[in-house]
């Protein structure tokens, strides 16, 4: 296939895989609210014009013209006014207005028999559970992506095959001419190892992975040491010396250590100037759990850090600073990833096709935390509001008070409309950003 195929491919995979991540969403809200016998009325993907619906039983299923999201339809999502019961707006006030208008259009399909299925009736702990089924939902397609991801694919690890060799010595930060009389040979190019070869042994002990003959090279600098290779299907045997040579120290997590000022920490170790290929090796099931919480932690440090963040693409969008590659992007940005992925031809099949379904699972879990932030209109603002109508009825019954009935959540409206405003603002800002100015993952 051609590249611009392969491109489209992978955008095309991506916001498949989105449409069923909100579609999916959306059902972790319905089905416990049917459950929970609350009416749904609509379950629709997307906004704007219903391009698709189809009528079953009391709920009508739709595709939307705008795929940026989805919404369930559940009557009386706000109780009615305290002082009269009526669901018309009874002040000019805009704030005031804004509720009421909410309350009447919640309540406008309820019909006789209806009363005790409304949303606002449910006990506080069902409307939790019914909030909670969308990042619910999401959390659980990212843990079985994760699983696919790690299980049936496997994680890109390093092998004992060499991938290169280095001709030359050369010190950090310079470069030397390989045919110059400046260029002295590495203890492998020495030794006369080769690319695709397997080292099988070294100093007479077995070698089965990259990390353990690793150590092995570093503390053998200055010795001499044999070492034996698969070439061809041949053994080959040979020796060589490690030189000493200034490594950055590795952290616990595979990142380069840092002093206080930020400059990177070195250290003497045997160097051989080899390299290793990689192959993609399945993991165990034990490995999708801790995984999956690595990666909720990373998506959390970008959400409570996310104004900062978008201020920084602010700034880079219109100015020359380069996009942070670990900040927040757009649709657009993830489909243009995926496109970038596909189209990596010099990439195994595999490989790609697993760099997709970790984008996905990347992409539910950035769902489910995002969607769990205590402000409405996301389903955490919902969440917040019910437990604060369960501590105030709570707080009323110790102290002997009647009880205060449920939270009208619509008195937030004004709160719902502004955070909805800079919803859109952000999402404009950031799809600008992924077309002028796209993260760059690949160099």
């Amino acid at each position: 296939m051609t590249p611009v195929l392969l491109f489209i491919l992978g955008v095309v995979f991506v916001a498949l895989g989105i449409a069923v991540s909100i579609a999916l969403h959306e059902v972790g809200h319905l089905v416990p609210a049917k459950l929970f016998k609350v009416r749904v009325t609509k379950y629709m993907i997307g906004f704007g014009p219903t391009l698709w619906s189809r009528r079953k039983g009391e709920t009508e299923y739709g595709v939307k013209a705008v795929p940026l999201g989805g919404y369930v339809s559940m009557i009386g999502m706000y109780p009615p006014n305290k002082e009269d019961g009526s669901v018309r707006p009874s002040s000019t006030g805009m704030f005031q207005t804004l509720a009421t208008e909410a309350r009447s259009m919640a309540h406008e399909e309820v019909g006789q028999g209806d009363e005790n299925r409304v949303f606002y009736r449910l006990p506080v702990w069902k409307k939790v559970i019914v909030m909670l089924g969308g990042p619910a939902m999401n959390m659980i397609l990212g843990v079985l992506l994760t699983a696919v991801l790690l299980m049936g694919f496997g994680i890109a690890t390093a092998t004992t095959t060499i991938s290169d060799v280095s001709k030359c010595q050369v010190a950090a930060g310079q470069t030397v001419d390989p045919d110059s009389a400046d260029c002295r040979l590495t203890p492998a190019a020495a030794a006369g190892l080769k690319p695709n070869d397997t080292i099988t042994s070294f100093d007479g002990k077995p070698v089965t992975n990259w990390e353990q003959l690793t150590e092995w090279i570093r503390a053998s600098a200055g010795r001499e040491v044999a070492i034996t290779v698969q070439r061809d299907g041949n053994a080959v045997s040979t020796t060589v010396t490690p030189v000493l040579s200034a490594r950055p120290v590795m952290g616990p997590e595979g990142r380069q250590v840092t002093d206080a000022a930020g400059n990177l920490q070195y250290q003497d170790v045997g160097f051989l100037g080899i390299g290793a290929q990689t192959a993609l090796v399945p993991q165990p099931a034990s490995s999708v759990l801790p995984m999956a919480g690595e990666n909720i932690r990373q998506v959390a440090g970008v959400v409570l850090n996310l104004p900062a963040r978008v201020v920084g693409v602010a700034k880079a969008a219109f100015s020359e600073e380069p996009r942070d590659p670990n900040g927040p992007i757009s649709v657009v940005g993830v489909g243009r990833v995926a496109g970038e992925v596909a189209a990596m031809e010099a990439v195994p099949l595999q490989s790609r096709l697993a760099t997709l379904v970790g984008l996905m699972a990347g992409l539910n879990f950035a769902l489910a935390v995002f969607n769990l932030v205590p402000l409405l209109p996301l389903d955490g603002g919902h969440v917040a509001g019910a437990l604060y109508e369960g501590i105030r009825r709570r707080v009323a019954k110790l102290r002997g008070r009647p009880d205060p009935g449920a939270f009208d959540i619509a008195k937030l409206l004004p709160v719902t409309y502004v955070v909805a405003a800079l919803l859109m603002g952000m999402s404009v800002l950031l799809i600008y950003a992924d077309i002028v100015k796209p993260v760059n993952l690949f160099g």
